[in-house]
């Protein structure tokens, strides 16, 4: 009877784990500090619960940084428009995102603009203070 127990427990605690791990936006991002940056896509990573896509830029001084940009989901981001393959290693991109509150070339992206001029959301978990959800959806409908 007490393994049944432990197992029903153990099996209860594993299932919340994800639970625990997601974060709230507001713990890593700050909403404050919006960032712009263009440059080429190093790395996609399309995985759940968040997507990456790497990015190396140049600064103003000419050195290339790296950037991790945090996207939403594979669901949410498929809602938006979104493809595996519709960024490729090599495609130079604008993406605009929030930084992150404690590391260098981190953030969250709330758009990112293909080279073709189409505009797709980030799927973030936030939404723009300011944007008006008619021109969030008009965006990620451009072709």
């Amino acid at each position: 009877m007490k393994s049944k127990l432990f197992v029903s427990v153990m099996t209860v605690f594993l299932a919340a784990l994800p639970l625990l791990a997601h974060h709230p936006f507001s713990a890593e991002y700050d909403w404050k500090q919006p960032v712009s940056v263009t440059g080429t896509v190093s790395k996609l990573d399309w995985a759940n619960p968040h997507a990456h896509i790497y990015v190396d830029a140049k600064d103003p001084d000419g050195s290339v940084k790296s950037w991790t940009f945090e996207l939403g989901g594979i669901n949410a981001l498929t809602n938006a428009g979104w493809s595996k393959g519709i960024v490729k290693t090599g495609d130079t991109i604008t993406v605009d995102a929030w930084l992150s509150k404690s590391q260098p070339n981190v953030a969250n992206v709330k758009s990112i603009k293909l080279a073709n001029g189409r505009e797709l959301s980030g799927a973030s978990s936030i939404v723009d203070p300011n944007a008006n959800p008619t021109d969030v959806r008009q965006k990620t409908d451009k072709v």
